[in-house]
């Protein structure tokens, strides 16, 4: 079922007409009349359509989105080199992130600046509303850039659980870092998970990650590519919180 993000929806009964960019996404669709669409307000409430015309719906109730996870995963990613960024916002979108933030680290190849990197977050942006619209989402995770590791530190470690995978890691692991977090459904909490470039992090940055307040956490003993750990570290933080039952 085709789904398009609005900012407001219209009352149950009412007619609205898609315009913009999902007017030009319905006509590459070719909806017709009686068919069904989702318009949703990127805020977790769905409102289940007709098409009447064109361009023209019927709406029908509003309902909760029942895609969308409750509880919030932030990644924050040191920046990468080439679009591997882009695929990590795709999937991490699919997969049920809150929101997708990138920091330089010092082992960053890739340092987007100014307009470069204003337009990287433009592009990115509209990556994720086109995964959150493939996929179901009720909302679409901000994407959005901070200047530097420390004020990523500060950042994520706001989080009701702020967690930094580290390949020489050898203690903690991601199960016992959510610790009493799991075994029962969990309301309104917020998970931070923080990953590396290609070069992962220093020991300097990791003293300074535990100092911030963050966990210092293993993936398991195989060493993965930075597109890849964030990525697996999502999915089993919402497997374990019981969001992909």
């Amino acid at each position: 079922m085709a789904r398009f993000f609005i900012d407001t929806l219209p009352a149950a009964g009412e007619c609205c007409v898609l315009t913009g960019e999902n007017a030009e996404h319905a006509r590459v669709l070719r909806l017709r009349p009686g068919e069904s669409v989702t318009l949703c307000d990127g805020a977790g409430t769905d409102c289940l359509c007709t098409v009447k015309e064109g361009l023209t719906l019927l709406a029908g109730p509003a309902l909760p989105c029942p895609a969308e996870p409750k509880t919030a995963v932030s990644l924050w990613l040191a920046f990468p080199k080439a679009d591997k960024a882009e695929h990590v916002i795709q999937k991490a979108t699919e997969l049920g992130a809150s929101e997708l933030v990138l920091f330089p680290s010092r082992y960053c190849v890739s340092r987007p600046e100014g307009k470069a990197l204003e337009k990287k977050l433009e592009r990115w942006q509209k990556i994720a509303r086109s995964a959150a619209e493939q996929s179901g989402r009720g909302m679409i995770p901000a994407v959005r850039a901070v200047d530097s590791f420390r004020a990523a530190l500060q950042q994520a470690a706001e989080a009701d659980l702020p967690i930094l995978f580290y390949e020489n890691e050898e203690q903690l692991c991601l199960r016992e870092a959510l610790g009493s977090l799991t075994g029962s459904p969990v309301e309104a909490v917020h998970v931070s998970l923080m990953t590396g470039a290609e070069g992962g992090f220093s020991g300097e940055e990791i003293a300074q990650a535990r100092e911030a307040g963050l966990q210092i956490c293993t993936l398991g003993p195989r060493i993965l590519r930075c597109e890849t750990a964030p990525l697996a570290g999502l999915t089993a933080v919402l497997y374990a919180l019981e969001e992909m039952d």
